[in-house]
């Protein structure tokens, strides 16, 4: 049952999405994981993926810091 109130909508810039599809496609790392770490919902990432595939979203100029990376990783292989 949906809670009671309005509805709270996040919009989220075209290089965040960027940055979070560019995580979600480093080897090793699951979708779930990525999501997780930024507070998303897992199926938002994958239609961020697919609207960046699609060219809906430029991923140009959105790196992927390497310590983040790492991080990932090893949450990862923790896990």
């Amino acid at each position: 049952m949906p809670k009671p109130g309005p509805r709270i909508t996040y919009k989220y810039s075209d290089h965040f999405k960027a940055i979070a599809v560019r995580l979600s496609q480093l080897p090793g790392v699951e979708i779930q994981d990525v999501a997780e770490s930024l507070y998303i919902h897992p199926f938002m990432l994958s239609r961020w993926r697919k609207e960046m595939r699609e060219g809906k979203i430029m991923g140009k100029g959105a790196d992927v810091d390497r310590a983040v990376a790492y991080e990932l990783k090893e949450l990862r292989r923790i896990k």
